[in-house]
């Protein structure tokens, strides 16, 4: 009996044994099961955190389409208020950096990783193509550009190299390998990749007065000159400098530059009666050439301190019209009519107030530019020296949700 019973006792266990072997083997998962979970949860992940959309949401923003959502990138986004950024520009000399692929593309790159803008811009200068002319530059620390070459009147214009003839590839052999990478960095980033010029004006004024300058005094003079027909010396230099300047900005679409902005950084020293004499045509020469080329690269044109004269820039050329902080975004939303896309126009000195001030700021500046999707959010100037990294960060955040939360 007790024979029988030990049996009996094997046989149930082993049946126990092979029952829970079965079980286990058809709910365990197979290695191939495992990586088509893990790569499905990586899908959504990136799904949920990324849009196909984003990619060229700010080009789409540009060209004065209504977007899924306002885009927002920031004038001098790649700056000394970023710590990973000084510790470039402590070492280094500007030219340098901007002028060395390697350090270019990693500080403009720096602030899309950390902040996620809709647009990484090339790390560079508006002076960076003056030397394709002859005219010699440099960027000293706690001073500014210096330009040596002396440009005051219409012989030293005609002393200038011939613009339609400048070999950037040549001249300026860096430009194409640092936007050529950041093309690829952006479309892995899923993001859109921002070039720039100066507006002629603008290096006009830069290398006659030599460096910054409060009055802009020898520029004024020339111009005056100019409008008297003493000497032709204005005209002439920024109808140069309006040539070299669009095909600068048609070499940057060929790099690989998505949209390109057109900085007028001394409108400020205009009167509009100066502005639409002399300034105004140049830029619009400059643009033309970009639009004639590449009609489907937004341009976007920036007139920093001309908001006194926002009504003469309706008829730029451009794509877009950047406006500066110091004046309302509804009323230069009026002023300019609704059908000239616009882009701007916060407070840079907001981003050293709190979290809750800088988040209204951004769903302010969104309502009065129309509502979501209706502009391209920007600074009015650039990111300050010393703005809290933080703040920037508060910002973007606030402009990608807004509405939504």
């Amino acid at each position: 009996i007790c024979t029988m019973i030990f049996r009996n006792i094997l046989l149930t266990l082993t049946l126990l044994s092979s029952t829970t072997a079965f079980i286990a083997t058809s709910h365990r998962p197979s290695l191939t099961n495992l990586h088509s979970t893990a790569e499905a949860s990586s899908t959504e992940a990136t799904s949920t955190s990324s849009n196909a959309s984003d990619r060229d949401i700010l080009v789409r923003a540009a060209r004065g389409e209504t977007v899924e959502r306002t885009p927002v990138w920031l004038m001098r986004q790649a700056g000394r208020y970023m710590a990973a950024f000084r510790q470039y520009s402590d070492k280094y000399p500007f030219r340098e950096r901007s002028e060395t692929p390697s350090m270019a593309i990693e500080l403009s790159l720096q602030c899309h990783r950390a902040y996620g803008m809709d647009g990484i811009i090339m790390f560079s200068d508006i002076l960076t193509p003056l030397p394709t002319l002859g005219i010699d530059f440099d960027v000293v620390k706690g001073t500014g550009p210096v330009i040596s070459t002396k440009v005051r009147n219409e012989e030293d214009v005609k002393n200038l190299m011939d613009a339609a003839s400048v070999n950037f590839d040549e001249t300026l052999p860096f430009i194409r390998e640092i936007l050529g990478t950041l093309s690829k960095e952006a479309e892995e980033a899923n993001t859109s990749l921002i070039g720039f010029v100066g507006a002629p004006f603008t290096l006009a004024a830069y290398t006659v007065e030599g460096k910054s300058s409060k009055h802009c005094l020898k520029s004024k003079k020339m111009m005056m000159a100019d409008a008297e027909g003493s000497d032709k010396g204005m005209s002439l230099f920024l109808d140069k400098l309006a040539t070299m300047i669009g095909n600068y900005g048609c070499h940057q679409i060929e790099c690989g530059a998505q949209v390109v902005q057109v900085f007028e950084s001394w409108a400020h020293q205009l009167s509009p009666a100066q502005f639409e004499q002399f300034a105004k045509p140049a830029a619009q020469k400059a643009i033309r050439i970009m639009k004639e080329k590449y009609p489907n690269v937004p341009v976007i044109y920036f007139a920093n301190g001309g908001s006194s004269y926002l009504d003469l820039q309706r008829d730029m050329g451009a794509d877009m019209i950047a406006v500066d902080w110091s004046v309302d975004m509804a009323r230069a939303r009026k002023i300019l009519g609704p059908d000239v896309p616009i882009s701007g126009n916060i407070d840079p000195t907001i981003l050293f107030g709190t979290k809750e001030q800088i988040e209204q700021a951004v769903r302010d500046c969104i309502d009065k530019a129309g509502g979501p999707g209706k502009h391209l959010l920007n600074l009015g100037h650039g990111v300050m020296q010393g703005t809290p990294e933080e703040a920037v960060g508060w910002l973007v955040d606030e402009c990608k949700r807004w509405p939504i939360s």
